[in-house]
């Protein structure tokens, strides 16, 4: 068997990510004697006010991370809080650190946490041998999918439009990867179909699939490209109580990010019956697209719809 460590990985893929808010904060917490707390609330520490240096190092390793976290992404730091709590016989360093992007802060805020408490022990210990960092750990953090977490089964159906796929001449790569990735959020499959490229057909396929099951999301691939075949956009138009055209947007605006040619995409997305539709492109590429873009978020329309609020 091969050593693994000499062949690691690197750093992690977060191409396929969506940006979003993160926040992210931890704290740092030095113990000392209570007579150097008192200088420092004093202002007699022999360096100058530790306090202030602190908060400098820790906002500049905040932004600094990468630099000595090897496979720490470099991102868009977009605020450093630096907070400093001081007690009997400790002084604690709390960092908050806020980011708009596909991935956390938590390391940059634990960073921080500890630079800022390194520099606090560094700027005291000529008057105070007993001195040390006691602790650091992340208190908490917000944001990307773990936030969309939920119990909540929802159902759904998996539609492909092709004419290869309904006359058994291709393989359904694209509706296998609908199902799994859907299915990995905690969908439960209702039915899975295949119809050719016809739009009465598609407009008879979902209206049979939401009296039959009434899923909470029907997903269809296939049709939505500019070639004389390609008819799901049209047929679902008509079928639509409403549009939800954020949702295309988004998923169009995250495929042209990635895809040149996704600027042709008709995707569409809309209300039926009190189910959610959404079509997409027929490629594996696109499909697997959809679901990093779109989940969990697409799941909250589901209580939405049943006349439930924002939290």
């Amino acid at each position: 068997m091969a050593d693994e460590r000499k062949h690691p990985p690197g750093m992690r893929d977060i191409s396929h990510k969506v940006a979003s808010l993160r926040i992210a904060k931890a704290q740092a917490t030095v113990s000392m004697n209570p007579e150097t707390v008192l200088a420092v609330r004093e202002n007699r520490a022999p360096k100058g006010d530790p306090i202030a240096i602190a908060r400098v190092a820790a906002t500049q390793a905040a932004k600094n991370t990468p630099q000595f976290i090897p496979y720490c992404h470099p991102i868009p730091v977009e605020h450093v809080l630096v907070e400093f709590e001081l007690r009997d016989s400790e002084i604690d360093c709390i960092v908050t650190v806020k980011t708009v992007y596909k991935t956390g802060v938590e390391v940059e805020a634990m960073a921080a946490a500890s630079i800022g408490a390194l520099n606090i022990y560094d700027l005291l210990k000529p008057i105070d041998n007993d001195i040390a960092i006691e602790s650091v750990r992340l208190v908490s953090k917000v944001g990307g999918k773990t936030d969309w977490q939920s119990d909540d089964a929802f159902s759904f159906s998996v539609i492909t439009v092709s004419d290869r796929c309904s006359k058994g001449q291709q393989e359904d790569i694209s509706g296998n990867t609908l199902f799994e990735g859907v299915a990995s959020f905690g969908g439960i499959m209702a039915s899975r179909s295949v119809v050719p490229d016809e739009p009465d057909l598609i407009q008879s396929m979902v209206s049979e699939q939401i009296q039959r099951h009434a899923p909470n999301l029907i997903m269809l691939t296939g049709g939505t490209g500019v070639g004389p075949r390609d008819k799901t956009f049209e047929a679902l138009c008509n079928l639509f109580d409403l549009r939800l055209p954020g949702v295309e947007e988004h998923f169009r605006r995250y495929s042209q990010e990635r895809v040149p040619t996704a600027m042709l995409s008709r995707c569409i997305a809309g209300v039926t019956g009190g189910t959610v539709v959404i079509a997409v492109p027929g490629s594996p590429k696109a499909c697997k697209d959809a679901i990093n873009c779109l989940f969990p978020a697409i799941t909250h329309t589901f209580s939405m719809l049943k006349g439930n609020g924002h939290e």
